[in-house]
């Protein structure tokens, strides 16, 4: 699997610049602090489900779900590269 983007870089490089707006004109917009925004596009923030909801009703598409299955992709594919290594037992049964 290729390295998902952050969700908010596609805002960032996609739909800011296609929509003309600044961070604090899109913050705006959503209802949100321009701190906030700024730290989802720039990937220090993930999406919540607020900010999923959110997203899906001011440009459409894609729904708050896919929103959120970027966000898990993204945080999936950071785990298993993060070169932590767990040291869990597989679940017995019948104890």
């Amino acid at each position: 699997m290729h390295k998902p983007p952050h969700p908010g870089s596609i805002l960032k490089d996609d739909v800011l610049p296609e929509l003309g707006l600044t961070v604090t004109q899109a913050a705006a917009q959503l209802g949100v602090s321009r701190v906030q925004f700024s730290r989802f596009i720039n990937g220090r923030a993930g999406v919540t489900p607020d900010l999923a909801l959110r997203l899906s009703k001011w440009i459409s598409a894609p729904s708050a779900i896919m929103w959120l299955q970027m966000q898990a992709d993204y945080d999936l594919w950071q785990a298993e590269h993060s070169g932590r290594t767990f040291d869990v037992q597989p679940a017995r049964t019948g104890l």
